[in-house]
């Protein structure tokens, strides 16, 4: 895997089609550049780390990608088909599912409400259909059984309401509501920004169950021995663009900083 001019080029072992792309997207705010041609290539399977200074254009890109901004230029590629994202809702009907660092949970609901949250379930026949019945029972079965596949042993009672659970318990429920519904991707925005060292640890575990599942997961942090060691690929994005695509292998957090700050060049 070799870098030209910031962007990866492609080798053997990454010629595959990308699960998501961004091919040169352009955002601007008036006279300020959000986005200056930045390129980006999710593939099944991985965990894609996008770190940078603030103001590098991270959250644009982010939300250029999940529907929350459209881009001025440039194209979204989804399993290799051009596709154009107008709001939120778009990307998660295709399968794109994002974690924000508020979370967006409702403290006053229960687990399996928080999973279903925007997505309820009707009960079969007449008492769905005319009576708008909510099948509770079935989505607090499906809720336990979404969180024993990941793994999350500290949550099997989806009766508990959410504003009952610790700051990691509640990122928990985000993170499998997204991978319960994200069939394509999974965003994390900083999962573990207010998480003790424990609590941040459950959510790294949760990113590589995700992974393992073949689910690829993109991963905006500042946390960079977070970073380097859940991620498989780093984007680094510095002044609207990418300053350049690394892995934890050819570069160390020392190099990734100074990629992010501009003290040096890919």
């Amino acid at each position: 895997m070799t870098l030209v001019d910031g962007a990866q080029t492609p080798t053997a072992s990454s010629a595959r089609v990308p699960v998501l792309q961004a091919k040169d997207l352009v955002k601007t705010y008036g006279r300020v550049v959000g986005l200056d041609g930045v390129s980006l290539e999710l593939y099944p399977g991985e965990v894609l780390a996008i770190i940078g200074d603030n103001g590098a254009g991270k959250s644009t890109l982010v939300k250029c990608l999940t529907g929350a901004e459209i881009p001025d230029e440039g194209q979204i590629m989804l399993d290799g088909r051009q596709v154009a994202f107008r709001r939120p809702q778009d990307a998660r009907a295709e399968g794109i599912e994002t974690v924000y660092q508020n979370l967006a949970v409702s403290p006053s609901l229960d687990i399996a409400s928080n999973l279903y949250l925007g997505r309820e379930v009707r009960k079969p026949g007449i008492l769905g259909s005319v009576f708008r019945v909510m099948d509770t029972a079935g989505m607090r079965r499906s809720a336990r059984a979404e969180l024993t596949d990941l793994g999350i042993s500290t949550l099997q009672d989806v009766t508990v309401p959410v504003e009952n659970l610790s700051g990691g318990q509640r990122q928990a429920v985000a993170v499998a509501r997204a991978a319960a519904f994200g069939s394509k991707v999974v965003v994390l925005d900083e999962p573990t920004a207010a998480l003790g060292v424990r609590e941040s640890n459950q959510v790294l575990a949760l990113i590589r169950t995700l992974r393992d599942k073949g689910i690829p997961v993109i991963l905006i942090s500042h946390n960079m021995p977070q970073v380097f060691e859940v991620a498989d690929r780093i984007h680094v994005q510095r002044l609207g663009r990418c300053a350049a695509t690394i892995t934890p292998e050819s570069h160390s957090m020392t190099e990734a900083v100074a990629l992010m700050t501009g003290a040096a060049t890919a």
